[in-house]
């Protein structure tokens, strides 16, 4: 076991969790002690820091992230940065940043071609003679015993004599005469800014700024929720308000907008592919107990304990403090077949013991205590299988909605589906006999 300690010279030195072991903690919330302790380290020296995380969902560039569109890519940065003053204020969001480059110096060394010349200097020599000053050049390889690769032989000049532009222009070159010619005399420095990138999504420039989420609330749809009044007051250079997006790309740029993107949108896609799958199951469910005990009614009867699931999947996420996650759903979806398996077999008894000559309240009594064993023990199947993935930090919600989603469902099947089962042949034998009444 690891425990985190951080120490501040000369002598202080504390655990990052104050007085409480971090041996505990598993690693999204070191991550986040973290965070607290070295980011005021990076704002005093004027630079970003991120604790970056090594993400068990999906493959994306930052949790929560703003993409901003527009006519002129001026504009899109104008916009981008008052979207990153709204992100940085915003509680729960950190490590905000955008993907636009601060201005960066760029030197450039123009060879005096006379003076060069003169001197018989070639721009060749002086291009290498600079390259070799800054990045440094392999001449070679030396085999030493006790390594078992080859290593490297770097020819560059030392740090301390290249740290100015004064520094470099002392550098030497080789002339053809023999003496050796300072770099400042065959060259001059012209100063510039180098060229930024422009990212393009979809052939689009675009301009991202991005945050992650690590308050009480970790989910980026809460943030968005609480981003959504101040983004309102956000105006466009032309002084119309962005319009934002949240599933689909803006069809045209003429007009500046932004589109939120990240784990929000990965999570759109996945809750909305699950939800139309849970959907078609459902509709095939139907039909394949439509075609087994040829009703219309009947098969309602048994999905009907389906949704009662969510009385003790909703409940048991909250009690241990888990999000409610795409495996979550995996878990009702699967768990929405065996509930109807134990409905069948409740049902397939009842008429089971109507055929046999007894009555439809004693047969639906019997039904619940004598069908309630093997569903119990059904439950208890589940509840074990799933119980080694409980504490996985990636399947956790599919354990969850297995076990909680079986044994909520197991109780209350147990009374409402024969409950259900008993209204519904009631109002037939109700309707049969008006019908026969009035022939």
């Amino acid at each position: 076991m690891v425990k985190f300690t951080m120490c501040a010279p000369p002598a202080t030195c504390e655990s990052v969790d104050g007085a409480e072991s971090a041996d505990d903690a598993q690693s999204h919330e070191i991550a986040k002690r973290l965070r607290q302790a070295i980011q005021p380290i990076g704002e005093k020296y004027g630079a970003q820091l991120k604790v970056a995380e090594i993400p068990p969902g999906p493959p994306v560039y930052q949790t929560l992230m703003a993409e901003v569109y527009g006519p002129d890519y001026s504009q899109q940065i104008e916009v981008a940065r008052k979207i990153r003053e709204e992100f940085s204020k915003t509680p729960g969001l950190v490590d905000v940043d955008w993907t636009v480059e601060d201005d960066q110096p760029q030197y450039r060394y123009v060879v005096d071609k006379e003076k060069a010349a003169l001197n018989g200097v070639t721009a060749e020599q002086i291009s290498r003679t600079l390259r070799l000053a800054l990045s440094g050049h392999e001449v070679g390889l030396a085999h030493l015993p006790k390594e078992k690769e080859d290593v490297p032989i770097v020819l560059e000049v030392p740090r301390s004599q290249k740290t100015s532009l004064t520094d470099i222009g002392e550098i030497r070159v080789v002339s053809s005469s023999g003496p050796l010619v300072p770099l400042s005399e065959l060259t001059r420095v012209e100063e510039g800014t180098i060229e930024k990138a422009i990212y393009h999504k979809n052939l689009k420039p675009v301009v991202y700024v991005t945050g992650d989420v690590a308050g009480t609330e970790e989910s980026p749809v809460y943030a968005i929720m609480k981003l959504s009044d101040a983004l309102d007051k956000i105006r466009a250079p032309g002084g119309y308000t962005i319009e934002r997006y949240a599933t689909h790309l803006p069809f045209l740029t003429d007009r500046v907008s932004m589109k939120w993107d990240g784990e929000w949108h990965i999570t759109y896609e996945v809750f909305r592919d699950l939800g139309f799958a849970f959907a078609i199951v459902l509709v095939l469910i139907y039909v394949i107990v439509v075609a087994w005990f040829q009703s219309f009614r009947v098969p309602l009867v048994i999905m009907a304990p389906i949704p009662l699931t969510l009385v003790g999947i909703l409940p048991a996420h909250a009690m241990i403090g888990a999000f409610f996650t795409a495996t979550s759903i995996i878990g009702f979806i699967a768990g929405a077949g065996i509930i109807v398996r134990n409905s069948i077999i409740l049902v397939d008894f009842i008429e089971l013991r109507r055929k046999q000559g007894m009555s439809l309240e004693e047969s639906v009594v019997d039904a619940g205590a004598v069908r309630f064993r093997p569903m119990l023990l059904t439950a208890a199947a589940v509840v074990v299988g799933a119980f080694v993935i409980l504490f996985d930090p990636i399947f956790q919600g599919l354990a969850l909605s297995l076990m909680a989603g079986e044994v909520a469902s197991t109780f209350l099947s147990r009374m409402a589906v024969p409950v259900l089962y008993y209204l519904h042949a009631r109002h037939e034998k109700m309707g049969i006999e008006n019908g026969a009444a009035v022939a």
